[in-house]
């Protein structure tokens, strides 16, 4: 079977890859780099199973610049295209997922569309009435940066949907699920089959839980680390509680990354005219969060601020939206002179701060080194660190 895949992020790559096990897979970017790249068998991105199974599995996988050449003849097109959250208008920004469907409307009318990119609830129904495109299902991705191939061959669950007044899509969901079901390595996975209107819901909501319970133990560790509490210990007899677990539970900056601040402010955005407390709040209280780093820092009355590191998590190379961005922002506002080490940033300044290319150089003109994880490499400077990382994971 011929799919085409839209996208070569994290969520089209990473399904490229599984489906390409067993169909022949064409991705699609307009990046020339990243294409050759992978034709190359090498990755655009850092994740240690996708860079596994491009060097070394067989795959049946090809990228290309020539969206006509991809799509024709492709029985099946995965949309995994960015969806930025655009502020001024309050609402995720669809537009490359639109042209997607144009383009699959122009040169395969006959293929069914698979949306996975993150979208607004009632997305699906609406778009496929107004760009008169009726062989449409949503197929909601649930991965981690760094973890995404890895994700998809040991998924929690699928989910793929089908449209509630087009119920033969069914089939079509079916069938899909099932080819996300063979390339997977996880043998007993539960498939779910909901209307889109409810997949896009589980999406957007299964990640505003993860904010909020990242939210939730930000503010306990702000109200410990004000008391002089021990944050840990605290954490440690909560976790021990079934209903709660012990994961998911290590202060850290805010929540950041390219998916929760957008699906919290999306899920906000939905929630318009419908009484609600927490989903407005957890977006506020991670600004809240941003702002006591802030104080905290600035009570030390540094001169020089350094970033270690702007990645969020370790193994990765994604800072986009990352939390410790807010506080940079912050700081500079407050006068205070910010510089950054990033070692995979090969340019000499990152949105207009100065990049140190030297560890050693960096390490001893900076009067505070902010670090959302701790690192062997800030040891001999121990005491210009300043972190909330508890238990040392992601």
């Amino acid at each position: 079977m011929k799919i085409a895949v839209a996208g070569t992020g994290y969520v089209g790559l990473s399904n490229a890859i599984l489906l390409a096990q067993n169909n022949e897979v064409v991705a699609v970017d307009v990046i020339k780099e990243k294409v050759d790249l992978i034709n190359n068998k090498k990755s655009p991105i850092v994740d240690k199973e996708i860079e596994e199974y491009l060097s070394s599995h067989k795959l049946n996988l090809k990228a290309t610049t020539d969206a006509e050449s991809a799509y024709r003849d492709a029985e099946f097109v995965i949309i995994a295209t960015p969806t930025n959250y655009d502020v001024e208008k309050n609402f995720f920004d669809t537009s490359s997922i639109e042209t997607v469907i144009s383009l699959v409307k122009k040169y395969n009318s006959s293929a069914t569309i698979v949306i996975k990119s993150t979208i607004p609830v009632g997305y699906t129904e609406r778009i496929r009435k107004e760009m008169e495109y009726e062989n449409m299902i949503f197929s909601p991705e649930f991965l981690r940066e760094g973890k995404a191939l890895y994700d998809n061959l040991y998924p929690s669950r699928i989910v793929v949907s089908f449209p509630k007044d087009k119920p033969e899509l069914k089939d079509k969901a079916e069938t899909f699920a099932a080819l996300l079901k063979q390339g997977a390595i996880k043998k007993e996975i539960e498939v779910l089959h909901p209307f889109c209107t409810e997949a896009e819901a589980i999406k957007l909501f299964a990640n505003t839980y993860l904010a909020v319970r990242v939210a939730y133990f930000n503010e306990l560790d702000t109200y410990a680390e004000l008391n002089g509490l021990n944050a840990a210990q605290i954490i440690k007899g909560i976790s021990l509680d079934p209903r709660i677990g012990d994961f998911y539970n290590n202060p850290s900056f805010g929540y950041g990354g390219y998916c929760l601040p957008k699906d919290t402010k999306q899920l906000k955005a939905n929630f318009a005219g419908i009484p609600q407390n927490m989903i407005s709040a957890v977006v506020a209280s991670n600004d809240t969060r941003k702002e006591h780093i802030t104080n905290q820092i600035c009570a030390k009355s540094p001169k020089t601020v350094g970033i270690y590191r702007l990645t969020m998590k370790a193994g990765s190379d994604n800072f986009r939206q990352s939390a410790i961005q807010g506080i940079m922002n912050r700081l500079k506002s407050r006068g205070v002179h910010v510089v950054i080490y990033e070692p995979t940033w090969k340019q000499d300044t990152f949105e207009g701060y100065p990049v140190a290319s030297d560890l050693s150089e960096f390490k001893n003109k900076c009067d505070v080194i902010i670090a959302n994880r701790k690192s062997e490499d800030l040891k001999d400077v121990e005491d210009k660190v300043y972190t909330r990382d508890i238990f040392g994971n992601n």
